[in-house]
């Protein structure tokens, strides 16, 4: 494989409303030619090519913040994942999620090019706007790769951008953040503050995600930050203020083989508890037994959820008119261990992204949350993330 040294870029939008099967025809092809434009296939011997060189999560993995807000090079998969809920001054409402990925390719023969445009990492984005008010959501996405300054994430320190997409800390102690996505029809500036200390996900330093070494992550969270900046939709603009939720993800991306996809919640109660769920579902559509959670009490303390104190009931299900996927669509989240029994409902029914810079579809949505906590009645708001319901998950 050689690598040309000529720019891989390429920014789409997406609106529901609009989002004809064609274009999303148009949007893989367009794809497909901008990464043949900078990778020719050369002849190679099989023998060329070695092993895989990249790091698996180790159990006893011990953070050091700010280090691990920056990027993890050495691992396959990599993500910085920021999601809230945002109110105007007079009541309007706003939802929104900005992930940017990094996918580490491989080949040896990239790592002996000495050019700066050798691709060595692959860099995404995916950027979501639900507005309660009008109903709508909106999404776009972006694919690049860190040469000539166009994409990156430094280790060491939370700076990872693609283009004029970005998240960074702006101060030394990582606990003030800014984030700002554009595109023609939507947008947001935001400023987060840090309310809590990051949440360490799994046990000894380790998410799992199934029962060998490599199917696992290292994974952590800021669960609550107080956010304000602006909102545009078209030619309006809004002073918002809310809450928002950052995760962070490193690993081999590798997941158990009969597992397809997952349920990712992430809930902040106004008693100022948050709450982390995944569940793994297998191919027969129960939760594999590495699937775990997080409860983070109101002092930062936080304390590790094994499936077998989670149950979710699915209510309501959802068939995407763009993918015919079928989404559950309303949940009852019990953790009997906390007397928490939540009641989970969309936003919008219809917060699906079709994504041809992942390959993948799946639906991320702004949640309300309400139910009762040791006796009390509780509210709040979420995330949740279903995936592999489309078709089934594949990182690798």
């Amino acid at each position: 494989m050689v690598v040309r040294s000529r720019p891989l870029r390429t920014s789409v939008v997406h609106s529901p409303a609009v989002y004809h099967p064609r274009w999303r025809h148009l949007a893989s092809v367009v794809l497909s030619l901008s990464i043949m434009i900078i990778v020719e296939e050369l002849p190679v011997h099989s023998a060329d090519v070695r092993p895989s060189q990249s790091m698996i999560p180790q159990r006893g993995y011990v953070y050091h913040f700010p280090r691990d807000h920056g990027s993890h090079d050495h691992f396959l998969l990599e993500w910085w994942y920021v999601t809230g809920h945002l109110f105007t001054e007079d009541g309007r409402r706003f939802g929104y999620e900005l992930t940017f990925f990094r996918r580490k390719l491989e080949d040896p023969r990239i790592a002996e090019n000495p050019s700066r445009w050798a691709l060595r990492h692959l860099y995404f984005a995916h950027f979501a706007l639900t507005d309660v008010e009008h109903r709508s959501f909106q999404f776009a996405e972006k694919l690049s790769r860190a040469g000539i300054g166009k994409a990156g994430a430094p280790p060491g320190r939370l700076d990872v951008w693609i283009d004029r997409w970005h998240l960074r800390a702006t101060t030394s102690d990582h606990r003030k953040l800014h984030l700002e996505a554009q595109t023609r029809t939507f947008g947001l500036a935001l400023d987060l503050l840090a309310q809590k200390n990051p949440v360490i996900h799994g046990e000894k330093g380790v998410s799992r995600k199934g029962e060998r070494e490599e199917e696992a992550s290292h994974y952590y969270s800021l669960t609550r930050l107080r956010t304000m900046g602006e909102v545009h939709v078209g030619s309006a603009r809004w002073r918002v203020t809310g809450v928002s939720w950052m995760d962070h993800e490193f690993g081999s991306g590798q997941m158990a083989h009969n597992v397809v996809g997952w349920d990712w919640f992430s809930l902040q109660l106004d008693s100022n508890m948050e709450v982390m769920v995944y569940l793994l579902r297998q191919t027969d559509g129960t939760p594999h037994p590495a699937s775990s959670g997080t409860v983070v009490f109101p002092d930062g303390q936080y304390q590790h959820l094994p499936l077998s104190q989670i149950r979710l009931t699915v209510h309501e299900f959802w068939k995407s008119p763009h993918s015919g996927a079928k989404y559950p669509a309303s949940w009852t989240l019990d953790i009997r261990s906390l007397g928490l029994s939540a009641k989970i409902l969309p936003l919008l029914p219809d917060q699906e992204l079709q994504t041809p810079s992942t390959q993948v579809t799946y639906w991320e949505g702004a949640v309300d949350v309400s139910g009762i906590y040791r006796g009390q009645a509780v509210t709040g708001t979420g995330y949740v993330e279903l995936t592999g319901y489309a078709h089934p998950l594949q990182l690798k």
